[in-house]
């Protein structure tokens, strides 16, 4: 009958600037779709030289080189007979595009450049790149000489237009095309585009997945048609978290659901279709048929290819699903730890120290690196052969095999308790039994010595004795005291992560965490300098309340019993003197002093128990 297509999109870790590693990825993905049946992949958002390239967009090497991967993908034998859509930065007329290029058996078809660009938030394209402005129009680009010789091909099309193939016609977007209110898909599914594609670089955010699949849907709810959607997954340069939810849709249904949080370096999906399915639905619908006859056409792009077959009566199609999401708590608890793994290994550090205090922020930090060697025993229980080679490579060990995530852990988390004469033994106790519980190499050192000498210091120079306020000292000689403690922790900290493996005669380094929520960042309510100065924090982006939900699903679902009574207790920086033996800072009470205090311009945060600052 030849209406029957099988398509694939994937998400793919790759890494900024890892031309190679990313050649491989892509060229692994395209095996699996073509194994899979799949007469169409698509690819996510610059896969070929990673999205976060930054300022190395500036530089015309980066162009060089993906065109240089994109020399073997058309040399290669296993891009044969199958439409490839990949992601690439493309100089046109000395302006600079982030395209999508597709070919077909050393042929290219169209390189379309990005019309709607991401420049909020976390995003900066606008630096790198330039929006094609020029709707509905195509020139031509001349390629450079390397891909002439394989392609027999002087220039290409380069702009806005469509594919139109033996048996259907597709349209590309390009990530935030898709969350813009006059998306190119509108206008290309009323010119008859039937299937939609989108490779895209979206990062994760706790309850994203539920806007981006409410995206998607109403994309194919409204228009009809068929929907691709391509992301990248891990952590490819920078602070963000690519989580992957690669998914084919048709009017309005989810057909293929891909993971959100993996530590696989490649996930391909494919579902088989029907257009005739997507023409009936469409022509069911009086007001779409209206606004179709009236829209201007796209150029089209005519390919002699046909993605079905003439024998496809049989061939069963995908089947609607229903997506699952994960909870907030989960989220939390895949998302950073996935993040953490995807930087740990590739600033091949030894691993990870952790200013352990006992409180909830410090705490979910374990947690999460907790919960990420549990994803790394699960997936070399999987038989995930990269993973169990990064894993070698980062404790130095061509033979070991991780079975258990609080062996790993020890070999991987440090934490640090960091003592001084105002910290509690309820404190003391609840961060050693928690790291008993997830396995971590734990140390309890104390810094008076240090704060002392410090204080001493200003002594010498002063003749002065600054004094807690409940020794009679003043406000600021108060502030003051509590904030060399919190700064020589981060000192402390450091100097540990520098040499802790050394003394313990292992190669490598650590990279500090911290453990400052988001909460504290918007409220300003944080020392600089202490420990929430650190390499990476996995929980910058995370509000206390998520958090405290966190905490709770890991002694549900960890069995960590020991965050029971760090969750119940109250918040305390442990920066005053104690009373009786017993804590008399609380937070809650700072914060309200804090807050009538007209002087208080930046507060002081030692893992998410806060005391004022002046300046």
């Amino acid at each position: 009958m030849g209406r029957k297509v099988t398509l694939a999109t994937c998400s793919l870790n790759q890494w900024a600037l890892d031309f190679e590693g990313n050649l491989q990825r892509i060229l692994e993905s395209i095996r699996i779709a073509k194994e899979k049946g799949a007469r169409y992949r698509l690819g996510p958002e610059l896969e070929i030289c990673g999205y976060g390239c930054s300022d190395h967009y500036f530089e015309s090497d980066t162009i060089l080189h993906s065109f240089q991967v994109l020399t073997k993908l058309l040399e290669s034998p296993v891009t044969s007979d199958i439409i490839c859509d990949v992601g690439m930065p493309v100089m046109h007329k000395n302006v600079r595009y982030n395209c999508r290029v597709i070919f077909l058996n050393k042929k290219i078809l169209l390189i379309r450049p990005k019309m709607v660009m991401a420049n909020a938030g976390n995003y900066r394209e606008l630096r790198w790149f330039t929006p094609w402005n020029k709707s509905r129009e195509i020139e031509e680009h001349f390629l450079p000489r390397t891909i002439q010789e394989i392609t027999g091909q002087d220039t290409v099309p380069f702009g806005d237009a469509v594919l139109a193939t033996k048996d259907t016609c597709l349209g590309s977007e390009i990530c935030e095309e898709l969350w813009a209110p006059n998306s190119p898909h509108i206008d290309m599914g009323l010119d008859g585009v039937e299937i939609f594609t989108n490779g895209s670089g979206s990062h994760h955010e706790l309850r994203k997945a539920h806007l981006r699949v409410d995206l998607v849907r109403s994309t194919t709810t409204k228009n009809g048609g068929i929907y691709l959607l391509s992301n990248l997954r891990g952590c490819d340069s920078d602070r963000l978290y690519f989580d992957g939810c690669s998914m084919i849709s048709i009017n309005g249904d989810i057909v293929v659901q891909g993971s959100q949080f993996s530590l696989e370096n490649v996930e391909v999906l494919t579902a088989t279709l029907d257009l005739e399915d997507v023409r009936s639905y469409r022509a069911h619908t009086s007001s779409r048929c209206i606004s179709a006859s009236r829209v201007p056409p796209f150029h089209r792009v005519h390919v002699d290819f046909s993605l079905s077959s003439f024998d496809d009566v049989y061939t069963p199609t995908s089947e609607p699903i229903q997506w699952k999401y994960h909870t907030p708590a989960e989220e939390i608890s895949l998302g950073p730890a996935c993040w953490l793994w995807d930087y740990l290994r590739r600033s091949k550090q030894g691993g990870f120290l952790l200013p352990l205090s006992g409180g909830v922020d410090s705490s979910a930090v374990a947690c999460i690196v907790y919960s990420m060697c549990r994803l790394v025993c699960q997936a070399v229980d999987a038989g995930n052969k990269e993973v169990l080679r990064d894993v070698r490579q980062l404790v130095g060990d061509d033979m070991y095999v991780p079975k258990m995530p609080q062996e790993l852990c020890r070999r991987l988390l440090t934490t640090c308790y960091m003592a001084t004469e105002n910290s509690s033994k309820e404190t003391r106790e609840r961060a050693k039994t928690l790291s008993e519980q997830i396995g971590s190499y734990h140390m309890t050192p104390n810094i008076d010595t240090a704060v002392r000498a410090v204080i001493g210091i200003f002594t010498m120079v002063t003749g002065k004795v600054p004094q807690f306020r409940v020794h009679g000292g003043s406000g600021p000689e108060n502030l003051a005291l509590q904030n060399v403690q919190a700064r020589i922790r981060m000192v402390i900290a450091y100097l540990f992560a520098q040499l802790s493996l050394w003394s313990r005669g292992l190669p490598g380094g650590l990279l500090v965490l911290g453990s400052a929520n988001v909460d504290e960042s918007l409220r300003g309510y944080l020392t600089k300098y202490d420990c929430s100065s650190a390499d990476i924090n996995p929980i910058g982006g995370i509000s206390k309340t998520d958090l405290r939900g966190f905490i709770q699903y890991c002694i549900d679902n960890f069995q960590l019993t020991a965050l029971a009574s760090i969750l119940s207790a109250p918040p305390t920086a442990e920066l005053e003197p104690l009373t009786d033996g017993q804590v008399s800072q609380t937070d809650e009470v700072k914060i309200s002093e804090s807050i009538g205090d007209s002087r208080v311009v930046c507060p002081s945060y030692q893992d998410g128990r806060c005391t004022p600052i002046l300046f």
